[in-house]
């Protein structure tokens, strides 16, 4: 097992953070505020430590896990220190309402955030088309990602399937703003009928 690094202390850090270190996995969690960071890893137990903000990760696999208005402005702030990195970015650029996303066509969350990261780091959408309530319950679930790098991809599967999530591989990263664009459809379909309980599946026949 490894050492997962969350940006992150919010609903999400806690319930990835929660779920992995239940799985065998080491977390490191980082926030702006130290206390919260520190909090929730006291919360997660298992070993897992609080970290300054702006620090370099002790992770290869980096989480961040803050609202998408944070994001970018984050990994700047990083820097160098992200250099050789996997960045797994969860974040989905809704607009208000949740009823579409704030982005320009084409572009997304993902590759605003590759476009600010180290060149060497490694960019993967994942985990954003699950709610964190629904993460938490420790179910078997299906995890899109999207990526350019076949390595980093694989390292983020592998992960996504030692915490009981089944990693379904979208393509490149360009695929990132139809994932964040498949956020909306989840969060269409829980108004509409389907409620808060739900998670996206694939069938492979």
């Amino acid at each position: 097992m490894t050492t997962i690094s969350i940006i992150g202390s919010g609903n999400m850090a806690t319930a990835i953070g929660t779920r992995a270190a239940q799985h065998g996995h080491t977390i490191e969690v980082i926030s702006r505020n130290t206390a919260k960071a520190q909090a929730l890893a006291d919360q997660i137990g298992n070993g897992a430590t609080g970290a300054t903000f702006g620090a370099t990760p002790l992770g290869d696999i980096v989480i961040v896990a803050i609202p998408y208005t944070d994001t970018v402005s984050a990994v700047a702030n990083y820097g160098e220190s992200l250099a050789g990195k996997i960045l797994v970015d969860i974040s989905n650029p809704f607009n208000a309402d949740a009823s579409g996303l704030v982005t320009t066509p084409g572009n997304s969350a993902a590759q605003e955030i590759a476009a600010a990261a180290p060149e060497d780091t490694s960019v993967v959408k994942a985990l954003n088309t699950i709610f964190g309530h629904v993460l938490a319950q420790g179910k078997p679930l299906d995890a899109f990602l999207a990526g350019d790098s076949t390595e980093a991809k694989a390292q983020v599967a592998a992960f996504l399937q030692s915490i009981d999530l089944r990693p379904l591989d979208a393509g490149g990263l360009q695929m990132a703003s139809v994932l964040e664009w498949t956020g909306i459809l989840l969060m269409g379909l829980a108004r509409n009928g389907a409620g808060f309980d739900l998670a996206l599946g694939a069938e492979v026949h």
